[in-house]
């Protein structure tokens, strides 16, 4: 089972895997697509920071019990996603790097009642602020290999695959979990590429 130590250990990590990835990028490797239909590596690089303010906006709700959704309305966060997309490479990257350290700031300033606070996630899910690291962890790692730039599920730790994995097959609701390596699995459930073979499509997730 996660803790919220791993999960911050894990927010750390695939933050320092996605900026090994995005540093080499100029302008116009940065605009070629991702790996998500319809976005180019510009889409995934101002989402992620996109979503450091958002998950920002969580931790200003534990620290103070003021209610700070994550964005204002899905308009609103198409808005700041297609913004950040037409951002110069490195202006780009600084704004990724800025939004990350932020977040990172306001988590560590947490205390124990702060972690234990309810707030709820864009999808309107009500949890403990605890799953705050976790949702990042999430974003940081996957978006990772959104990128196209080499990272694959075979690059994060095993123990974040494991979680991933239990955490996908609850929201799914899937009655099974595949057979075959772990990464190839977590590959698979997310809807990402995967060396599985004679399994059903689920489609995109995350």
């Amino acid at each position: 089972m996660r803790t919220l130590h791993d999960s911050l250990t894990w927010v750390d990590s695939g933050t320092a895997t996605l900026n090994a990835a995005v540093a080499s990028l100029g302008d116009a490797s940065m605009s070629e697509p991702s790996r998500l239909p319809g976005w180019t590596r510009k889409h995934v690089i101002a989402h992620v920071a996109a979503n450091a303010d958002a998950l920002g906006n969580l931790v200003h709700w534990a620290r103070t019990g003021q209610r700070t959704p994550m964005y204002s309305s899905p308009d609103q966060r198409g808005a700041d996603i297609e913004a950040g997309s037409r951002l110069p490479a490195e202006e780009l990257k600084r704004r990724l790097a800025r939004s990350a350290e932020a977040l990172a700031t306001a988590m560590s300033k947490l205390d124990e009642e702060d972690w234990s606070a309810e707030v709820l996630t864009a999808q309107g899910r009500a949890v403990a602020a605890t799953e705050i690291p976790w949702l990042r962890a999430r974003e940081v790692c996957v978006h990772a290999i959104d990128l196209g730039t080499g990272v694959t599920f075979a690059d994060l730790a095993e123990e974040f695959l494991a979680a991933l994995v239990e955490d996908i097959v609850a929201k799914r609701g899937l009655p099974f979990v595949p057979v075959g390596p772990l990464p190839d699995i977590a590959g698979y459930l997310a809807g990402r590429p995967h060396g599985l073979t004679d399994v059903p499509d689920l489609g995109p997730w995350l």
